[in-house]
C-alpha cells in the first residue's frame, strides 16, 4: 500500500544502497513456511514512476511471484484460492474438520473467523497455516476491533459511540494497535473500516455500526483506521461499496435499495470510499444493495458489473482487491459466486455451501460461462496481495490485553481529555 511504501521509502534512503538490497532480499525471501515474499503491502502501478527502483522493485517481485505461482496451479486450485468461508473462532474437533476439508479438497485460500476466542483463534490461525500450501488470509469480521467476536479481547467501543472529539490522529493509533493484537492471534486481514454514512436522521439499519452521518469525518477517521491497521501488516477492507447508510431494508435480510441519483452518491456516500482508493489502501467489500442510478437492472452491488467493474475499477480507478459481502445473505439470494466472479468480484465471501459453490464455477470454468482468464485474473490478484501480507507467527496472547490499549479506548469513549 501507499502508506507503507512512503514509510518504506524513507527508511531505504537512511541506508547504503548495497546493504539496501542485500536486506531487502533477505527479507523478501522468508516465506514463514510457504512460497513467497516479506511483509508489506501494495503501492499502485500509477505512482511506481515517483518511487525509488528499491521500493518498486517490492512491487515487482510480488509481480512476478503471483504470475509463478498462477502457473504452476490447476483450474481448481485457482478457483479456491477466490474463496472466503466463514468459521467460528472455535477449536473443536467438528471445526479443524471442517477446516481441513475446505483447504485439502477445495484448495480454498482464505477464511474469515466470526465469534469465539483468542485461545481458539490463534489455534484455528496455526491449523489454517500448517495446512495451506500458499499462504493463506486469515480474516475476521471485527469492525471494532477483536473484542467485537473474540470474547476475551479487548473491547473498543461501537464505531457510532466513538467520541465526537477524536482525532484521526487517535484512529491511526487505535488502528495500529488493533494490527498488534491481530498479528498475536496470527490474523492478518480485518473487515474493517465500515465507510457507510448514516443519514442525518441517525435512523439508518446501520446504527453504530457507521462513524456518523458527516461523509468528511467518516473519511477521516475510516482511512487513518485502515492506514493504522495496514502499517501494522495488517490488511484492511473497507466495506459496504458503494455505501449501505441511507436504505432502511438490512441486507442480511433483504436487498436493500439504495435511492440516490450518482450525484447525491457523489457528494455523500462515494466520499469515504473515494479517500480510501486515493490513500492507496488494500481492499473493499462490495455490499449486497440495489442501486438503480447505476445499474438499472437493479442487481445486488456484489454481483453487478457496472457497479464494480464501471464504477469502483474504471471511474474511481481502484485497484485493490475487491470481496463480496457475504454471499449467504438474503440480499444476494438467487445470485452466486460465477455472477460474482464475472461481475468483478475477487474473493467470495462465506457462501452457504462452500464445496458446492466451488464445483459450480469449476463447471462453469469448463463449460465456458466463466472464462478461464477471468479466474486468472482474479487469482493473479489474490497471490500478489498474499505476497505482500506476511502470515504472522501467533504470538503470546497475554500481551493482547495492555494498559496501553484500555487507555485507547478510553480516548475513544471521550474519557480522557488528552484526545
Amino acid at each position: 500500500m501507499r502508506t507503507m511504501m512512503r514509510r518504506m521509502t524513507i527508511d531505504l534512503r537512511r541506508v547504503a544502497s548495497v546493504a539496501c538490497s542485500i536486506a531487502i532480499a533477505g527479507w523478501l525471501l522468508c516465506s514463514c513456511g510457504h512460497s513467497g515474499g516479506g511483509s508489506t503491502h501494495v503501492v499502485d502501478s500509477d505512482a511506481l514512476d515517483s518511487i525509488p527502483d528499491i521500493v518498486y522493485d517490492v512491487t515487482y517481485e510480488a509481480k512476478a511471484w503471483a504470475d509463478s505461482m498462477l502457473s504452476t496451479m490447476t483450474t481448481e486450485e485457482k478457483i479456491g484460492q477466490l474463496f472466503m468461508p466463514a468459521v467460528y473462532a472455535t477449536a473443536d474437533a467438528a471445526t479443524m474438520q471442517t477446516v481441513r476439508s475446505w483447504i485439502e479438497d477445495s484448495r480454498i485460500g482464505a477464511v474469515m473467523m466470526l465469534r469465539g476466542d483468542l485461545e481458539s483463534a490463534s489455534r484455528l490461525s496455526r491449523f489454517i497455516d500448517s495446512l495451506s500450501t500458499v499462504r493463506p488470509l486469515v480474516a475476521i469480521d471485527a469492525e471494532w476491533g477483536l473484542g467485537m467476536r473474540l470474547k476475551d479481547a479487548p473491547v473498543f467501543p461501537a464505531n457510532g459511540l466513538i467520541d465526537g472529539s477524536v482525532t484521526a490522529e487517535t484512529m491511526h493509533e487505535y488502528g495500529a494497535e488493533v494490527a498488534r493484537q491481530c498479528r498475536l492471534a496470527g490474523i492478518n486481514v480485518v473487515l474493517g473500516p465500515v465507510l457507510d454514512v448514516s443519514p442525518a436522521s441517525g435512523k439508518g439499519v446501520m446504527g453504530n455500526r457507521t462513524l456518523g452521518s458527516d461523509p468528511e469525518r467518516v473519511a477521516a477517521l475510516g482511512v487513518a483506521y485502515a492506514r493504522g491497521l495496514e502499517e501494522g501488516d495488517v490488511m484492511s477492507v473497507a466495506k459496504h461499496f458503494p455505501g449501505h447508510g441511507s436504505p432502511s431494508g438490512d441486507s442480511h435480510r433483504t436487498l436493500p435499495v439504495i435511492d440516490r441519483s450518482l450525484e447525491a452518491l457523489r457528494n455523500c456516500d462515494l466520499i469515504p470510499f473515494e479517500r480510501y482508493v486515493s490513500a492507496g489502501l488494500s481492499g473493499i467489500m462490495v455490499g449486497h444493495l440495489a442501486v438503480p442510478s447505476i445499474d438499472p437492472r437493479r442487481r445486488p452491488a456484489a454481483v453487478s458489473p457496472v457497479v464494480m467493474q464501471d464504477l469502483l475499477r474504471e471511474d474511481m480507478g481502484y485497484r485493490g482487491l475487491v470481496l463480496t459481502d457475504a454471499l449467504n445473505m438474503e440480499g444476494a439470494s438467487g445470485y452466486g459466486a460465477v455472477e460474482a466472479l464475472r461481475a468483478g468480484a475477487d474473493i467470495i465471501v462465506a457462501p452457504a455451501e462452500v464445496g458446492p459453490e466451488i464445483h459450480i464455477v469449476n463447471e462453469a470454468v469448463h463449460d465456458g460461462r466463466l472464462p478461464i482468464g477471468t479466474v486468472d485474473d482474479r487469482c493473479r490478484r489474490v497471490l500478489f496481495y498474499k505476497y505482500l501480507v506476511s502470515v504472522p507467527a501467533p504470538g503470546s496472547l497475554g500481551e493482547v490485553n495492555t494498559i496501553h490499549s484500555a487507555r485507547i479506548a478510553e480516548r475513544l469513549r471521550g474519557e480522557d481529555p488528552a484526545k
